[in-house]
C-alpha cells in the first residue's frame, strides 16, 4: 500500500497539537526553570530538611514528598486526594517525577501525610525564609524598598484551620452565639510585601494554646511578640518597616521595634490612643508648616498633616516619642460623587514635606496587600488555606509551609521573563496558570533529558 496522504484537516490538527505541545513545554520551563533560577532546584531547596525514616523503608526520597505537595498547591488541587486523582497512575506525569527522583510512581496523598508527621515545622520555616533570602539577596525585590532602603513587612492575622469539636490539645475555642463551641487554629503571618503586587511569606506564628490548663488563650498580640523576636534573629541586619493594623498600637510593640532598629507604620483610628490623638490635634493647629496639599491625577486630592516628638506614656508607664502621619484622600467613587477618606499612621520615620506622600502612598497603603495578595489569594484562589489537609497537627503545619512554598514559586512564575514570553497576553486569571500547568504535567510527552533540560533558562 502506498503511503497515506495527510489531509488537510490532519495537517491543522497536527500544527494545533504541535502548539499546545510547545506551550506546555515552556509552561513547565517556566516553572521548573524559576525554581532552579532562584533556589537551585527543589533537591536543593529542601536538603534542609532533615528526614527522621529509617532507609531501608524509605520508598520515596523526602524530597519527592515535599515536591509532590507543593505540585499539589501550585496546580490547585484542592485536597490531598486529588494526587491520586489527578497525576499518580498518569504515565507522562509519573515518568516527569522519576526523572527527578528516581521512583517510578508518584507518592500518594496518605503517604505525604504519614510522612510529614515526623518533620520538624521549625524546618519547613527555615525553607521559607531561605527563599526571601535568596530572593533579597538576589535583588529581585531591591526595586520596590521604601524610601530605597526598607524592606515592607506587614503583619496580620488571619484563620486556617474550622473544626466542629476538638481538633487537638492546643485548639482555640470561641462560644458562638446558638451556644455551640467552635475549635479553630488561627496564624500570625509576616509577609514581605511590594508595591508591584508580592506577597511572600517571610514568618509564621502558630497561634495555640500551648498550655491547655492557661487561664488565658493564645491571642494575636501574644503571637507577634513571639514573632517579633524570631524575625529579628532571622533577619537581624535586614532593614525592614513593620505594617501594622491598630491592634498592635501600644508599648510592647513600640519597645520592640526601637529595640530592634525598626521602622513602623502603624494604622491609628481616632479611637486609639486618645492622648496621642488629642495632642496631635492641638499641635497641628499651630504647626500650619506641617502640611501639604497635592494631587494624584485629576481626580484624586490628598490633604496631609503631620506632628513629631508626640509623648506616649505606655500602659506600663514607659514614655515613647512618636509621630503621626494623616492622609485625607478625596476621589470620584462609583457613584460619581468626591468621597474623603482618612488615613492615619503612628510612626517612628522623619516626617518632612518630601518624605510624608511616600511613606503614605508607597507605605502604609500597602498593608492591605497581606489581605488581598496574601490571605486571599491563598483562601479564595485555588490555594485552599482553609482545607484541613491533615489531621495531625504537625503534618498540618508542614502543609502550611509547603502552601506558602508554592505561593511564594507561583508569584514568581506570574512575574517571571519566560512565562511572560511564551504568553505575552497572559492566560487569563491565575487559575489558568494552575490548569495550564497541570495539563502540561499531565499531557506533555518528553524524553528524561528533554524534561530536566526544562530546568535551565534565563530569567528576569
Amino acid at each position: 500500500m502506498g503511503k497515506k496522504q495527510e489531509t488537510p484537516q490532519s495537517a491543522a490538527e497536527s500544527k494545533e497539537w504541535d502548539e499546545e505541545a510547545r506551550k506546555q513545554a515552556q509552561m513547565l520551563k517556566a516553572f521548573l526553570g524559576t525554581v532552579k533560577h532562584y533556589f537551585g532546584g527543589f533537591e536543593r531547596l529542601f536538603k534542609a530538611v532533615r528526614d527522621p525514616r529509617h532507609a531501608a523503608f524509605i520508598t520515596y526520597p523526602l524530597a519527592g514528598l515535599l515536591f509532590t505537595g507543593v505540585l499539589m498547591y501550585a496546580c490547585h488541587l484542592a485536597s490531598r486526594r486529588q494526587i491520586k486523582a489527578q497525576l499518580r497512575g498518569n504515565r507522562r506525569s509519573e515518568a516527569k517525577f522519576e526523572a527527578v527522583f528516581g521512583v517510578e510512581r508518584i507518592p500518594h496523598g496518605d503517604s505525604l501525610n504519614y510522612g510529614f508527621k515526623r518533620l520538624e515545622p521549625d524546618e519547613m520555616q527555615a525553607v521559607v525564609c531561605n527563599m526571601v533570602e535568596a530572593l533579597i539577596r538576589k535583588k529581585v525585590l531591591y526595586a520596590w524598598r521604601l524610601l530605597k532602603r526598607y524592606y515592607l513587612v506587614a503583619v496580620d492575622g488571619t484563620g486556617m484551620l474550622t473544626f466542629g469539636e476538638r481538633h487537638c490539645e492546643h485548639c482555640l475555642t470561641r462560644r458562638l452565639s446558638d451556644g455551640r463551641t467552635l475549635y479553630y487554629h488561627p496564624v500570625l503571618e509576616a509577609k514581605l510585601v511590594t508595591a508591584n503586587g508580592f506577597a511572600f511569606s517571610i514568618m509564621t506564628e502558630f497561634i495555640e494554646n500551648s498550655d491547655p490548663q492557661a487561664s488565658k488563650q493564645d491571642c494575636e498580640l501574644k503571637a507577634f511578640y513571639r514573632l517579633a523576636d524570631r524575625l529579628k534573629q532571622g533577619f537581624p541586619r535586614l532593614p525592614m518597616c513593620l505594617l501594622l493594623d491598630g491592634l498592635f498600637a501600644g508599648g510592647p510593640t513600640l519597645e520592640r521595634c526601637e529595640g530592634y532598629d525598626w521602622k513602623y507604620l502603624i494604622v491609628l483610628t481616632d479611637d486609639d490612643l486618645p492622648t496621642v490623638n488629642r495632642e496631635f490635634e492641638a499641635l497641628c493647629r499651630i504647626a500650619p508648616d506641617n502640611q501639604l496639599q497635592q494631587e494624584l491625577g485629576k481626580d484624586i486630592e490628598q490633604a496631609y498633616r503631620w506632628m513629631e516628638e508626640i509623648a506616649y506614656l505606655d500602659t506600663q508607664g514607659k514614655e515613647h516619642s512618636v509621630s503621626v502621619l494623616e492622609c485625607l484622600e478625596t476621589k470620584t467613587n462609583t457613584q460619581g460623587e468626591r468621597q474623603t477618606t482618612k488615613f492615619k499612621w503612628l510612626t517612628n520615620f522623619d516626617l518632612t514635606a518630601r518624605t510624608v506622600s511616600i511613606l503614605a502612598n508607597e507605605g502604609g497603603r500597602l498593608r492591605w496587600k497581606i489581605e488581598n495578595e496574601g490571605f486571599n489569594a491563598q483562601k479564595n484562589g485555588g490555594f485552599g488555606l482553609e482545607h484541613a489537609y491533615s489531621q495531625n497537627e504537625t503534618a498540618a503545619k508542614v502543609f502550611y509551609y509547603l502552601l506558602q512554598i508554592a505561593h511564594i514559586i507561583f508569584q514568581l512564575l506570574e512575574k517571571g521573563s519566560l512565562f511572560r514570553q511564551a504568553f505575552p497576553k497572559g492566560v487569563g486569571s491565575l487559575k489558568n496558570i494552575a490548569f495550564r500547568l497541570l495539563e502540561a504535567w499531565r499531557n506533555l510527552q518528553l524524553s528524561p533529558y528533554g524534561f530536566l533540560n526544562l530546568f535551565n533558562g534565563r530569567f528576569q
